[in-house]
């Protein structure tokens, strides 16, 4: 292997770093530019929204978008450093030194676990804030949808509008099968956040358009207090709406996941979604390195045998399938056909068998 100070070393490293960073930039514009036409047509139907708003709102979510073209970005980095190395000879000096394609190699797939691995420990959870304060901005303004569903170490919170404004509903746990509360206490505010009301339940059930509250404690603002056996509140909140609110795990940093998994369990949420991506987010620095070895299976073909272009486009078609196959896998885990582990391993595991196994043929024959 080269020795990691060595001349060459630096000098690939470079090439790749210097056109994943090129790739990157011009890919996140073309995605900023359609994402702030996006916002622009979405907005056309609703209020005036002023343009620094939306502005913002596309800035908050480059981050996150950034962590997810990132694969692409290295595949596509990969390839064209492989072909411009290629393209001017100097993949054949390489060799003429008598190194192989797993040395000259070793310096861009080191770069591209490191970059796997720092996406990973530090994009993904500024992603995950700046994504989180988007989506926000995204239910009130564009949306209109002020309904918030949290969970923390204290129980469950929900927040819904109300007739005089909206109201908070707490739980210490929940019970998925039959959407049940337990221990509730709801809170009544108006629009000027001004208390009006409570409410204490042992129980209470989510149905269609109503929670159905039993043997509740109610009192007002001036201490009065009223027990009934049930009572129905209205809400706009559904079970697939509940689901879908925790069906978002990118709000959350990576080294928070553990602890929310733990929450999660505790409160009765399911937590396959959360754990699928925490283990996807692991594999990351092995899908990287995945993509740098199928890049270079069809990008290190010599000039003078010809058919370049052509394997070229089958590696990133490759590359697609493996990103395909991510996919595919990741709605599998979820369902739970296949365990977590499988799901968001496979891919990584499956890039880098057939990326080693296709560069030992072409190396050795």
């Amino acid at each position: 292997m080269i020795a990691p100070s060595s001349t060459l070393f630096r000098y690939i490293s470079r090439q790749f770093l210097v056109h994943l960073l090129i790739l990157m930039l011009i890919l996140l514009g073309i995605v900023m530019i359609f994402d702030i036409i996006e916002f622009l047509r979405r907005a056309a139907t609703l209020q005036q929204l002023p343009f620094g708003l939306l502005l913002s709102m596309s800035l908050m979510k480059l981050p996150y978008l950034g962590e997810r073209i990132l694969p692409m970005g290295v595949l596509f980095a990969s390839i064209y450093t492989c072909w411009k190395l290629n393209r001017t000879s100097e993949l054949v000096v390489i060799r003429s030194a008598g190194l192989s394609a797993w040395q000259f190699l070793s310096p861009i797939i080191l770069c591209a676990m490191i970059i796997g691995g720092l996406s990973t420990a530090v994009l993904n959870p500024v992603s995950s804030i700046f994504l989180s304060r988007y989506q926000q901005l995204d239910r009130v303004y564009l949306q209109n949808n002020v309904s918030l569903i949290t969970v923390s170490k204290t129980g469950i919170w929900l927040r819904q509008p109300s007739e005089q404004g909206y109201a908070l509903i707490h739980s210490d746990s929940f019970d998925q099968k039959a959407w049940q509360l337990n221990k509730v206490i709801i809170l009544f505010f108006d629009k000027q956040d001004n208390f009006l009301r409570r409410i204490d339940s042992p129980i209470a059930y989510l149905r269609d358009g109503y929670w159905d509250i039993h043997q509740l404690l109610l009192s007002d603002k001036k201490g009065g207090l009223q027990s009934l056996e049930t009572q129905r509140i209205p809400t706009e909140l559904t079970s697939q709406k509940i689901e879908e609110s925790f069906a978002d795990p990118d709000t959350i940093s990576f080294w928070s996941i553990p602890e929310y998994i733990h929450i999660m369990e505790d409160t009765g949420f399911p937590v396959t979604r959360i754990s699928l991506h925490f283990h996807a987010l692991l594999a990351q620095p092995f899908l990287f390195a995945a993509m740098i070895l199928l890049a270079a299976t069809f990008s290190l073909r010599l000039s003078r045998l010809g058919g370049i272009p052509y394997l070229v486009v089958l590696g990133v078609a490759v590359g697609f399938f493996i990103f395909f196959l991510q996919s595919i896998l990741e709605a599998f885990g979820i369902s739970q056909k296949i365990p977590v582990l499988l799901a968001a391993w496979s891919p990584a595991m499956i890039g880098l068998l057939l990326g080693s196994a296709a560069l030992l043929h072409l190396e050795d024959g």
